[in-house]
């Protein structure tokens, strides 16, 4: 869901640091494409399919919860590792948009046509990762899922759950610690399965993925459209706080600190 620097590239002192998801140069955007498409159709195998075993073993919800909490911990701190240093492993398109929108205002970031490829790539990802998951495990390939997940409290749990991904992701970026982020940003996602009312979908691809899989991680297509207006209500309050609370100083001259 960020970006990664590939292992053992010196980088200058004068050279600014990417923000958040921002690709190596050089990179092929099909190359990028496959990896969010790849990267996010694994993480919701990852999400689903551990949903699926985790209930198929134990009918307590708060084991089967931990289980699938547990596993998207591990899996998403892997994938990020691996396809950061590739296309930022964004695996989500709030992410995405976040980072086009901060491009715009002059940050570093993906150009409009990057992210007219990536949003499509991430979520026909997070459809087959549903898929594969149910193939997997003997489900039906596509059966739409009857979990509402409507309610006001979920919908302002997908608030929270996104503003504090997008502000640990890009306030990470802004004080340079980035090379933390398969770590604090896996991290983040098992604990926002826990104190989030909505169990931290936090990601319309994934959750456009999970409206095709009718079982424990599932959601009723109808509660889709809502569950992702309130992620971008969550993107834009992360955006907010990033900028209040990272702000840049000024010399004495009124020019921005370095």
């Amino acid at each position: 869901m960020t970006a990664t620097q590939p292992v053992g590239t010196p980088i200058p002192a004068d050279v600014p640091q990417p923000a958040p998801g921002a690709t190596p140069p050089r990179t092929p955007l099909i190359a990028r494409a496959a990896a969010e498409l790849v990267g996010t159709a694994a993480l919701v195998a990852v999400v689903v399919g551990s949903g699926i075993q985790a209930t198929k073993l134990t009918q307590d919800v708060a084991l089967q919860l931990l289980a699938n909490s547990t596993a998207t911990v591990f899996g998403l701190g892997v994938l990020i590792a691996l396809l950061g240093p590739v296309s930022g492993a964004h695996f989500n398109p709030v992410v995405t948009l976040a980072e086009w929108w901060t491009a715009r205002r002059g940050g570093a970031g993906v150009t409009a046509r990057e992210l007219a490829v990536y949003v499509p790539s991430q979520i026909a990802g997070a459809i087959a990762g549903a898929i594969l998951a149910d193939a997997m495990f003997g489900e039906p390939l596509v059966k739409w899922s009857p979990h509402d997940r409507s309610a006001g409290n979920l919908l302002l749990g997908e608030v929270v759950a996104t503003a504090g991904l997008i502000l640990l992701i890009f306030g990470l970026a802004r004080t340079d610690r980035l090379r933390f982020a398969p770590v604090a940003v896996a991290s983040y996602i098992g604990a926002a399965y826990w104190f989030t009312s909505s169990t931290s979908f936090a990601n319309p691809a994934v959750t456009i993925g999970r409206a095709f899989t009718d079982t424990f991680a599932g959601i009723a297509p109808a509660s889709v459209p809502g569950f992702i207006g309130m992620q971008l209500v969550g993107a834009v309050v992360g955006l907010a706080l990033v900028a209040v609370i990272f702000m840049r100083g000024k010399t004495d001259n009124g020019t921005p600190a370095a």
